[in-house]
């Protein structure tokens, strides 16, 4: 059974986890929610507080709770959707054996807590995307009870992504070292693309030739971008504009297992020159 995870942005992008056919399975470890993307994609499609959850919906958050209650690890694996996406660049946790070494380092005792002392109140269903506890700081998918979400950052992981960005900062030209929070990292067939949040809350967008270095000098800068979001699944486009050229880096988190992570769009007095698939990457 394949799952829906839409993250967010920024850790960049908001995961939300839900239970559907004939989609993409994975979005790379380079996006993560941040609390006004969520506001945003959850005002789309609010939970509906009179709406009562089903026996066996209910029955899946009981046993959820249970094994946190008794901090079973081994058995808490086997209800989750694998990858479990981190916030960038903290690397996704690709499998059991590698999510029972990293256990610690997302559950810590506040969330382990929040989880097995919730109240079925606590926890209401919003359409398609799933089940969610309070605001979403951890998702369950609708119908098999299994997690594939969890937006909650321990310590552990505040100071280890604090730590790999000022690592990453190190590596990159002095011309893209100030910057909010790294949102993606691109690689098309012909370019390296890399786009980061800025203090404003806007993007910016710098690219290089892809066979070149995030060290060198970028190609192209460009700022100001604008983030829209296509419909409540997920999708957006970030767009920038310079002069008559538009650029558009479409983020696909709802397709086909064929669709691929990114689209890059780039017009002419409004007339398509370039488009070319992209991959989210985080060499």
């Amino acid at each position: 059974m394949k799952h829906i995870k839409l993250m967010a942005l920024t850790f960049g992008l908001l995961i939300f986890g839900c239970n559907q056919t004939e989609t993409k399975t994975t979005i790379a470890s380079n996006e993560k929610p941040t609390a006004k993307t969520e506001d945003k994609l959850l005002k789309q499609e609010k939970p509906d507080d009179n709406e009562k959850l089903a026996d066996d919906k209910i029955e899946s958050i009981n046993n959820v709770i249970e094994l946190f209650k008794s901090n079973n690890v081994d058995k808490i694996s086997d209800i989750i959707s694998f990858p479990l996406e981190r916030q960038y660049p903290i690397p996704s946790i690709k499998n059991k054996n590698e999510f029972n070494k990293r256990f610690s380092e997302v559950f810590d005792k506040i969330l382990i807590d929040k989880i097995a002392n919730s109240k079925i109140e606590q926890w209401s269903e919003v359409g398609w995307r799933g089940i969610m506890l309070d605001n979403g700081v951890l998702w369950m998918a609708n119908s098999d009870g299994i997690i594939t979400a969890v937006n909650y950052q321990s310590d552990f992981e505040k100071k280890l992504r604090k730590d790999l960005i000022d690592r990453e900062k190190e590596n990159l030209h002095n011309s893209l070292k100030t910057f909010e929070s790294p949102t993606y990292k691109i690689k098309t067939k012909n370019y390296l693309i890399r786009i980061d949040e800025l203090t404003n809350d806007k993007y910016r967008y710098a690219s290089w030739k892809v066979s070149e270095k995030e060290t060198s000098k970028p190609d192209i800068i460009l700022n100001d971008g604008e983030l829209e979001f296509e419909g409540s699944g997920g999708n957006h486009v970030i767009t920038f504009v310079q002069g008559n050229y538009t650029y558009k880096v479409y983020r696909n988190i709802i397709g086909e297992e064929s669709s691929p992570d990114i689209i890059l769009e780039i017009e002419k007095d409004g007339k398509t020159i370039l488009s070319e698939d992209g991959k989210l990457t985080l060499e």
